[in-house]
């Protein structure tokens, strides 16, 4: 008998969610559990804040000769009177190299923030004991989940950036580029074209692939989880619910994002000030000052949109894979 129960109360809560609607379940899982995940999205945004700054800090030593050679430029060219109009090419290169990193670190937090609202969705009514959050914040389990969005952006993204840049070797005004195509000739417009339909194609393979993290949170493999959401997204009702989902989630956060960077504005000349101060270097000053609200404005947005995004998905991915079994 006490299988029996165990066995019906999934099915009675699934029933239940399906009679609410994916809105009114996932706003009921952040209200039951609002302490647990507000208190996870806050020590998740402070410790990747912690952490990018810890990095920030040391890419910038690390690039300390070339804001020096900028410094020092500045300086001769003042001292001849001429214009100085600085190359930010190696900077660019620096920050290229070290996207990865960000990269990473914004993987692991929403890593652990999927987890632990995949963990809300998954105990339903019920609060999250303390084994529940421990769990929910081990290791064993963060890994799986990191390790798809891991291999989501390396399925997802090469694509476009390999054609952007065939393209612009094709397309560009490089001197030194052997037989360009004509400008204006058809395979000229193809291949000028051809950036934007491998965005659209890349954006469309991100959205087939947009429940793997809350099917790795569920306990399946990275692999399994990205099959899994291929074959639940690749559906009639799939496609258009999960399109449905992360239109309204993307404006959310490109809504958030901009008035809390234009808010954060004021730290740029105060961080602009300070570091000039201590180091005597406008050009390092002066990048840390543009980074700034940029870095606050991401740590902030990601706090306040993360627990709704993957609450949702966590919640999609449920009913998703309910609606499959119970056919």
């Amino acid at each position: 008998m006490p299988a029996q129960r165990d066995r019906t109360m999934p099915s009675t809560r699934t029933s239940t969610n399906r009679r609410l609607g994916l809105t009114a379940t996932t706003f009921g899982v952040l209200r039951r559990h609002r302490g647990t995940l507000a208190g996870a999205a806050l020590r998740v945004a402070g410790l990747c804040g912690l952490a990018g700054l810890l990095m920030t800090a040391a890419i910038f030593a690390l690039a300390w000769p070339v804001f020096t050679r900028m410094r020092n430029q500045r300086i001769w060219y003042h001292h001849v009177e001429d214009p100085y109009l600085h190359d930010s090419t190696d900077l660019v290169l620096v920050a290229l190299c070290t996207l990865p990193l960000f990269l990473l670190l914004l993987g692991i937090g929403s890593a652990a923030l999927q987890t632990v609202c995949s963990r809300a969705v998954a105990s339903g009514a019920q609060a999250l004991s303390g084994g529940d959050r421990s769990r929910a914040a081990a290791p064993a389990r963060l890994r799986p989940v990191l390790t798809v969005y891991t291999l989501r952006g390396l399925i997802v993204w090469p694509l476009p950036l390999l054609v952007g840049v065939l393209a612009n070797s094709l397309t560009g005004s490089q001197l030194d580029t052997p037989e360009p195509l004509e400008r204006g000739s058809w395979p000229h417009t193809l291949v000028e074209a051809s950036p934007a339909v491998a965005v659209v194609a890349a954006v469309l393979l991100r959205l087939a692939l947009a429940l793997a993290p809350a099917a790795a949170a569920d306990g399946l493999g990275p692999r399994a989880a990205l099959r899994r959401s291929w074959s639940l997204t690749w559906t009639r009702a799939g496609g258009v619910r999960v399109l449905a989902l992360a239109l309204p989630l993307a404006a959310l956060t490109a809504g958030v994002l901009r008035p809390v960077v234009q808010l954060a504005l004021p730290l740029r000349p105060l961080v602009r000030s300070l570091l000039e101060q201590a180091t005597g270097n406008f050009f390092a000053a002066y990048y840390a000052g543009i980074l700034a609200p940029v870095i606050v404005g991401i740590l902030v947005t990601a706090a306040a949109t993360l627990p709704l995004t993957c609450t949702a998905f966590a919640t999609l991915h449920d009913r998703l894979r309910s609606s499959r079994t119970a056919s």
